[in-house]
């Protein structure tokens, strides 16, 4: 009885405590997601020597285009990945200050930024003129 007493006031005291701490780790998660796909798509540009370039049809989609021609628009033969930010991160949303980013075959990039944001906060995802892409 005294056992099970003892989970009983763990567990009143520990699961609103998780409960409060999971919308900070979706953010994290959606903005480490997020700066992974830009640094693939920059990786990838580099490794294929074409165009790359990363678009958000909606406030919770990305998507990556191999640019093969460089004309920035998807063609016949050019493959895209759409990737739902929300699958994994259920309420967490994109806004970007430019609609598309293009990685070029040197790896350097258009200069960006995307806020991901949620219910406890928002964190940026930076992409430079260079190309590199971090979190602030």
């Amino acid at each position: 009885m005294a056992a099970i007493a003892v989970i009983g006031i763990v567990c009143s005291i520990g699961i609103p405590s998780y409960l409060s701490v999971q919308p900070g780790m979706r953010l994290n998660g959606a903005a480490r997601e997020v700066l992974g796909k830009f640094m693939w798509a920059r990786a990838k540009a580099v490794e294929q020597n074409n165009q790359y370039v990363v678009t958000f049809p909606t406030n919770h989609t990305v998507e990556l285009l191999d640019d093969k021609n460089n004309n920035g628009t998807a063609d016949a033969g050019e493959s895209t990945q759409t990737f739902d930010i929300q699958t994994d991160y259920s309420d967490v949303t994109l806004s970007s200050t430019l609609s598309t980013v293009t990685f070029t075959s040197r790896g350097t990039g258009v200069a960006a930024i995307i806020t991901i944001t949620n219910a406890t906060g928002s964190k940026t995802v930076t992409v430079s003129a260079t190309g590199n892409v971090k979190i602030n």
